[in-house]
């Protein structure tokens, strides 16, 4: 190969590499610019329960507390419960499951 091929090569594959970046860069910040607050994954005053491995020997009632406050790093603060509690903490939602 020329050399002059070899630069014409780099530099497509350079620029290229440069496009996909630019494009990965904006769908990430359109990604995150779509999410709106009112897509939370808690609202208060809705049950919500902790996940049997951290309350072991307690039936799911026990387990089960009521949404004081969702907090705006997303974490929720819960009647008869201190301190703040993240997502992970409880079980999935089950909307099919009623309410006790």
């Amino acid at each position: 190969m020329k050399k002059r091929t070899t630069w014409l090569l780099g530099g497509l594959a350079v620029g290229a590499g440069a496009i996909g970046a630019v494009s990965a860069y904006w769908k990430k910040r359109n990604v995150n610019s779509s999410k709106k607050s009112e897509d939370v994954w808690a609202r208060p005053r809705m049950p919500v329960t902790f996940r049997a491995e951290l309350m072991p020997g307690r039936d799911r009632n026990q387990r089960t507390f009521l949404v004081k406050e969702l907090l705006p790093n997303g974490r929720v603060s819960l009647h008869d419960a201190a301190g703040e509690h993240a997502e992970k903490e409880f079980e999935p939602v089950q909307f099919d499951r009623p309410v006790s």
